[in-house]
């Protein structure tokens, strides 16, 4: 009769902007909260618009960058915006690897990546028979 029920551990909580800025994966939580609410954020699959959303352990965030998407998921909640190593430890990166020898596409060998420098000669000439072979169709 006097038969008590197991608590449970309390379910540590985190709200999902908080959690971006400790883990490193967004620069500033102003920056997190702004991609939150763009909607480049998603949760579960669910697409998430309000920084506040509270993340639980096992939950899978995917946050969308320029030209890639980083898969990850929820390890811990942070308390604070320690060292790579540091915040490294909150997560359990799932992204898939770029396989080795993998033609890239059209697009990716026609654009740079942000301050890598002028193209050279060769790669200026890819650009413009890419700009060239895109205006004909």
């Amino acid at each position: 009769m006097g038969k008590k029920q197991p608590q449970s551990l309390p379910v540590l909580r985190q709200r999902l902007d908080k959690w971006l800025f400790f883990t490193r994966l967004q620069k500033t939580r102003s920056i997190a909260q702004k991609a939150i609410e763009s909607g480049d954020i998603r949760v579960n699959g669910a697409r998430i618009t309000q920084p506040s959303h509270a993340l639980k352990a096992g939950d899978v965030v995917v946050v969308s960058f320029d030209r890639r998407d980083t898969t990850v998921r929820v390890l811990l909640p942070g308390v604070r915006r320690g060292p790579y190593e540091e915040a490294r430890l909150l997560y359990d990166d799932l992204t898939p690897a770029v396989v080795p020898g993998e033609k890239p596409t059209a697009f990716d060998q026609a654009t740079r990546e942000r301050g890598s420098g002028r193209p050279t000669k060769k790669e200026r000439r890819e650009v413009d028979r890419f700009k060239q072979g895109w205006h004909e169709e």
